[in-house]
């Protein structure tokens, strides 16, 4: 794959890969962060739509105008230099979590679905990431790209049928600021958070992901085409998720009790498509992790780095996958907030510049 190959559908299909995880599709994310709030969470989920269209354009925008080989270019134009460096270190910080985090979702994935020790499910997901990370971008862009278009179909299906045979029942969330409800306060913050998280886990892969865009085009439309794809998925998820809530929400893997109440084979079906899931989320945070820290693609050293890294997300993700998300992913946005205020700034910097040049 050469330079400026990357279609405005391979754009769109890499940018719902590497927001499309364990969280996201097992249902935990879509559970702590809108069904918790009933009703309300849908007009979070549409809010959330907006911002996944616009900031994924900036960003991927970014990219293309600055030639991005990791995030640290698009956060030190965006943030400038003490809080772009700032900005960078918390961006790899929390590419090791959410890398954490698939480990023990794939972990979580296997036990509940085939009976198997969580470390080992975890383990077959480290060896798989790690050998896609070591083969580059490509492998990595074409890893996430191929895959996500089935992920999305696969989960809205799933959830088109539990919505049929059981409409949603918006009273049966409590409320999301009681006791066990995390670090979440209300579905408007909520909404907020759910994208800046997502996007300072995402950027790493979309920043280099926008350099090699065909055009303007492809990166207006894919970030379009990316964004309203992740908001339809989360909305059919949610609706489903509220369909039968008060058993699912006591699940690690609420998404699969989901698919089970079809049928044993679709349950059998979308576990397997969610370990395709887990797998382009921690594909994209190890390559994101890894080029922070080195070249990839020409250090000696890579290889080490790549392998320890998984090795060490394995190890930490022992602590469980419902505990993560509810703790690590709130964390992530608040300071992912940061990052969006840089980048709208960025954004009306640069337009107002261009507008004041087009005049003189």
């Amino acid at each position: 794959m050469g330079k400026n190959s990357v279609s405005a559908f391979k754009v769109a299909a890499t940018y719902i890969g590497t927001v499309v995880g364990a969280g996201f599709a097992t249902g935990q994310e879509i559970l702590q962060f809108f069904a918790n709030f009933g009703a309300r969470g849908l007009a979070g989920l549409l809010l959330a739509t907006l911002l996944f269209v616009v900031f994924g354009r900036i960003v991927i925008g970014l990219g293309r105008r600055l030639g991005a080989r990791s995030h640290q270019e698009i956060i030190r134009h965006s943030a400038g230099g003490f809080l772009g460096a700032l900005m960078d270190w918390i961006i790899v910080f929390f590419l090791f979590g959410a890398l954490t985090t698939m480990m023990a979702g794939s972990g979580a994935l296997f036990a509940q679905q085939f009976g198997w020790p969580p470390l080992a499910g975890s383990l077959i997901m480290a060896a798989l990431t790690a050998f896609t990370v070591l083969r580059g971008l490509d492998a990595v862009i074409n890893a996430i790209s191929y895959v996500a278009p089935f992920l999305i179909l696969s989960v809205m299906l799933i959830s088109l049928c539990t919505i049929l045979r059981a409409p949603p029942d918006f009273t049966a969330a409590p409320p999301a600021s009681s006791p066990g409800g995390g670090l979440i306060a209300n579905w408007f913050l909520s909404a907020v958070l759910y994208v800046s998280y997502n996007l300072i886990l995402s950027i790493a892969v979309l920043g280099p992901l926008g350099a090699k865009a065909q055009n303007s085009r492809a990166v207006k439309y894919g970030a379009l085409w990316g964004g309203l794809g992740l908001g339809m998925a989360a909305l059919m998820i949610c609706l489903a998720m509220l369909s039968c809530f008060a058993q699912a929400s006591r699940l690690e893997v609420p998404m699969v009790y989901i698919a089970g109440r079809i049928s044993p084979l679709a349950q059998f079906f979308f576990a397997l498509v969610l370990i395709a899931e887990v797998y382009t989320t921690a594909v994209s945070s190890l390559y994101g992790f890894a080029t922070r820290l080195m070249d990839v693609e020409r250090s000696a050293s890579a290889t080490g780095l790549i392998v320890g890294t998984a090795a060490a997300a394995l190890l930490c993700s022992q602590l469980g996958f419902s505990n993560l998300v509810k703790t690590l992913y709130p964390l992530v946005g608040y300071a992912g907030l940061a990052l969006l205020f840089c980048l709208a700034y960025g954004k009306l910097r640069h337009h107002g510049a261009s507008r004041g040049g087009a005049r003189r």
